[in-house]
């Protein structure tokens, strides 16, 4: 099972590398760390006497991943606000618009 989980994690890691870096650059983090992971995954069913998930390798695992993650949400936290931001400024003029007309009408 070991061996699949690595190879959907290669797998997921490239399409996020080839396919949605296009769109956000923050995608080749993210496709880096999946690709990190079925290394990772690789790594550990190959060496059955270390377990890299425990120990020093898997603190040092936990803190990679949680590092990752801190930059992934601020990056996302980051765009939804300048698109919040960006939908609240087209709707403004639409808002005006629709009023101007209102208020001509009677």
């Amino acid at each position: 099972m070991d061996i699949i989980y690595a190879i959907v994690m290669l797998i997921a890691g490239l399409i996020l590398i080839v396919s949605l870096s296009k769109e956000n650059k923050v995608f080749y983090v993210a496709g880096g760390y999946f690709l990190l992971l079925g290394i990772w995954w690789l790594a550990d069913f190959f060496q059955k006497d270390v377990n890299l998930f425990a120990g020093g390798w898997g603190i040092a695992f936990k803190v990679l991943t949680a590092a990752v993650l801190v930059v992934l949400v601020l990056v996302f936290v980051r765009e939804y606000r300048a698109n919040r931001r960006k939908s609240r400024e087209e709707a403004e003029p639409q808002k005006k618009e629709s009023q101007e007309d209102q208020d001509g009408l009677f």
